[in-house]
């Protein structure tokens, strides 16, 4: 005798682990493209410092005794957003209720963003800055004896970049971090604000903000980064979600998502960007 066994569905979805994006926290959104798709930057030249000629020997233009008089360089930096990025999919009526309504059109649109569009966004952003990055060392082999001179010695490479000492970050992935914890001469201070900790901030070392952001969002071998905010641009110009019921020729939800959005590292701040790549055994 056969006995045909009840199978149960139950109204729950095994939802993928994703991570929040951190990238508010490490870039800025200084410049204004509303009405634009490019714009430029002005970088502005400094005059040259002289001895004041008391005596009026006349070594400057006409005489000066403030030194020859220069004309101030005015050059522009360009930026014009690259991504224009987009999705579509469609989920039809017997399909919705025949899954007990578990595949719906909202929580479809929900994970798609959680899921695939910050974590692309989040990749291509990190990407351009440790390409743009100013301080950029010979890959290093790091260990949980060398990880926290390789931190202090990029923190001080940003002193020396005269960086602001407020408001720096750095950026582990979870290996490094891992590192981070067996080395005896780290002590990182973890009593931080709530603010932060919601922000994605785990601790503080050496008055850094530590980050951390899985590996597959971030560079192939990335080691670390220390970065300063004011260092990079990146604006998201347009993020359009739609759904559509019953559009034409569909019986059911049409989903469609569109993001336009780029990164720009300043010429003149690129030096607030320190990049350590990992190098593999």
């Amino acid at each position: 005798m056969a006995i045909d066994l009840v199978t149960k569905f139950l109204p729950y979805v095994d939802e993928q682990f994703s991570t929040e994006s951190k990238k508010s926290l490490l870039t800025n959104n200084d410049f204004e493209w509303t009405g634009a798709h490019t714009v430029r930057v002005y970088k502005l030249a400094t005059g040259s410092m002289n001895d004041y000629d008391r005596k009026g020997t006349g070594s400057g233009v006409s005489g000066s005794r403030y030194g020859v008089v220069e004309s101030l360089d005015a050059t522009t930096e360009e930026f014009t957003l690259k991504k224009d990025r987009s999705f579509t999919f469609a989920i039809d009526k017997l399909d919705r209720d025949e899954t007990g309504q578990q595949l719906q059109a909202a929580s479809a649109l929900a994970r798609q963003q959680r899921e695939v569009v910050i974590p692309e966004v989040d990749k291509y952003v990190y990407g351009v800055m440790c390409a743009g990055a100013g301080q950029k060392p010979a890959a290093v082999a790091l260990t949980s004896e060398n990880i926290y001179d390789e931190i202090i010695q990029a923190n001080n490479a940003l002193d020396n970049a005269e960086v602001p000492e407020t408001g720096r970050y750095l950026v582990v992935i979870p290996d490094v971090y891992v590192l981070m914890k067996k080395n005896k001469d780290i002590v990182m201070e973890t009593d931080i604000s709530n603010e932060l900790r919601v922000k994605g901030v785990i601790a503080m070392i050496d008055g850094l903000s530590v980050i951390k952001i899985p590996a597959k969002r971030l560079p192939e071998d990335f080691g670390f980064m220390v970065a300063h905010p004011c260092a990079t641009v990146a604006p998201t110009k347009l993020e359009d979600y739609k759904v559509h019921e019953d559009a034409p020729g569909i019986s059911g939800s049409l989903v469609e998502g569109r993001v336009v959005y780029d990164a720009f590292v300043l010429d003149n701040k690129k030096n607030a960007i320190y990049y350590q790549q990992n190098k593999t055994a």
